[in-house]
C-alpha cells in the first residue's frame, strides 16, 4: 500500500514510518522544511513539501495515496490562543483529506486522545470529550469518523497522555521539560491522578493494524499502561534530574492545567482483542529511567 502520512518526522510519526516500511508499505510524508524532507528521505520514505495549513497540498497527496494516516499537530501549548490555532489548523487538514477520500473505500486513520471517564478507566466505546480546552479536537475526529458513511474506511486511534520513547514524549516529557526549567519536579494536585501511556513503537504497530484492517467507523486505544500515578512519574523525573519533587498549583501549567490534574486512566482490552495488538516495549516508568541530566 502507498501510504501518505502527516506528522511523519515526529516522535510518533517517525515510529509509524519505520513500522510501515518494515511491513512492506511505501510511504510519502508531509515535510514542512528541507530538514524535515531530508529526515523523511533518510528514513526511506518520499517527502511531500508543505505544511499542515497547506490544505491543497494535503488534499492532493491524500488523493494519490492508497491510505492515509494523520498525526501532525502544532504542539504549541504556550497559551489558549496558540492551542486553539493549532486545533483549527488540524481540522482544516482533516477535512481536506476526507474530501480527497470520499467514495474511494480507502483507509484513513485519524488520531485523538483517550477520554477521561469519572470513576473508571475509559474504553473504546466511550465518547470523546466535547467540552474544555481540547474539545474541538474531539469534534474534528467525530466529523472524520462520519466519513464512514461516505465511502471512506476511516478509523480513529486514541493516544494516551504520554507516548514515550527513550524517556521523552507526551505529558511526562512536558513535566520533564518544566522540571529542567523550574528546578522542581512538580505535579498538579495530590499526584494520585493517573495517566495512561504507551511506547511509540507499540503505538506505531497499532496505527499499521488500523490502516490494514480496521472496519470503517471504528475506534481503538493505543494504551499499554492503563494508568500511572503522576506523582510516581514526577518521582522518577526528580531522581533522574537530581531535583526536589513536590506538588505545584495546576494553574501553573497553562491551558493544560485542568487536563494535567484530571484522573484519566484508559483501557485497551477491546483493541487487543479486536486487532490482535500486543504492546511489547518498555513501560513508562521503565522508559523514564533513560532521562539524562
Amino acid at each position: 500500500m502507498r501510504v501518505f502520512i502527516t506528522g511523519g518526522t515526529g516522535l510518533i510519526g517517525s515510529a509509524v514510518v519505520r513500522e510501515l516500511l518494515g511491513h512492506g508499505h511505501a510511504v510519502t510524508a508531509l515535510a514542512r522544511s528541507e530538514q524535515s524532507a531530508d529526515a523523511v528521505r533518510s528514513a526511506g520514505a518520499e517527502p511531500v513539501r508543505g505544511a499542515l495549513a497547506d490544505v491543497d497540498v494535503v488534499r492532493e497527496a491524500a488523493g494519490r495515496a492508497d491510505g492515509v494516516i494523520h498525526l501532525a499537530f502544532r504542539n504549541d501549548f504556550s497559551s489558549a490562543e496558540a492551542l486553539a490555532a493549532g486545533i483549527t489548523e488540524e481540522a482544516g487538514a482533516v477535512r481536506a483529506i476526507g474530501e480527497a477520500l470520499v467514495g474511494t473505500d480507502r483507509p484513513f486513520v485519524v488520531c485523538s486522545g483517550t477520554p477521561a471517564v469519572p470513576g473508571r478507566s475509559a474504553t473504546e466505546t466511550d465518547p470523546l470529550v466535547i467540552e474544555g480546552p481540547v474539545a474541538a479536537r474531539g469534534r474534528s475526529v467525530m466529523a472524520a469518523l462520519d466519513l464512514a458513511h461516505q465511502g471512506v474506511r476511516v478509523s480513529a486511534v486514541r493516544l494516551p497522555r504520554t507516548v514515550h520513547n527513550h524517556g521523552t514524549g507526551g505529558f511526562a516529557g512536558l513535566l520533564t521539560n518544566l522540571a529542567r526549567e523550574s528546578g522542581v519536579a512538580g505535579y498538579p494536585g495530590d499526584g494520585q491522578q493517573r495517566w495512561p501511556a504507551v511506547h511509540a513503537a507499540d503505538a506505531a504497530a497499532l496505527f499499521r493494524l488500523a490502516l490494514e484492517s480496521a472496519p470503517a467507523g471504528s475506534t481503538w486505544h493505543a494504551v499499554a499502561d492503563e494508568g500511572v500515578a503522576v506523582r510516581d512519574i514526577a518521582a522518577v523525573i526528580g531522581r533522574r534530574l537530581g531535583l526536589p519533587v513536590r506538588e505545584l498549583p495546576a494553574d501553573g501549567y497553562g491551558p493544560l492545567g485542568p487536563v494535567f490534574a484530571a484522573d484519566q486512566p484508559a483501557s485497551s482490552a477491546m483493541t487487543r482483542e479486536g486487532l490482535g495488538w500486543n504492546p511489547t516495549h518498555p513501560s513508562l516508568l521503565d522508559d523514564l529511567e533513560n532521562i539524562e541530566r
